[in-house]
């Protein structure tokens, strides 16, 4: 059976209650820090690439990660283009239409999902790697 302290001192003895824990600081993580999160979260929301890109330019890290998304999204127009291209060609054959409407969707849908990956990598103090897109920012 275990005894709790008492909270008053016994008759005869001194007391010394511990010390408080030490506060947190406030907003709970380094102010650098939560700005190089908030940095790489906006590198791959489109055009809001361009706020790391040309605010932060003395953090390597976050400059990749603004050049990776600004590589995205140049990517993303250049399939927009050839979608719009492509659908207006298709719009004179029967059915073709929808089967580049499907294909457009996919398309979109895999680029939203390279962009939620590469956030959370980049959260994470990761680089996720696309493939031709990648080596286009490197360049860049």
């Amino acid at each position: 059976m275990s005894t709790v302290p008492p909270s008053t001192p016994p008759p005869g003895g001194t007391y010394t209650p511990p010390p408080p824990p030490p506060s947190p600081p406030a907003g709970g993580a380094a102010p650098g820090n939560s700005d190089r999160t908030l940095m790489v979260v906006l590198s791959y929301l489109w055009i809001l690439c361009l706020i790391p890109l040309l605010t932060k330019k003395d953090d390597n890290e976050v400059q990749w990660h603004a050049k990776n998304g600004l590589a995205i999204l140049i990517a993303e127009i250049v399939c927009w283009v050839l979608f719009v291209i492509v659908g207006i060609v298709a719009r004179h054959i029967a059915l073709a239409g929808c089967g580049v409407g499907v294909i457009q969707c996919i398309v979109w849908i895999a680029f939203l999902a390279v962009r939620v990956m590469c956030i959370i990598k980049g959260i994470n103090g990761q680089r996720l790697r696309v493939p031709v897109v990648s080596d286009f920012a490197d360049k860049m």
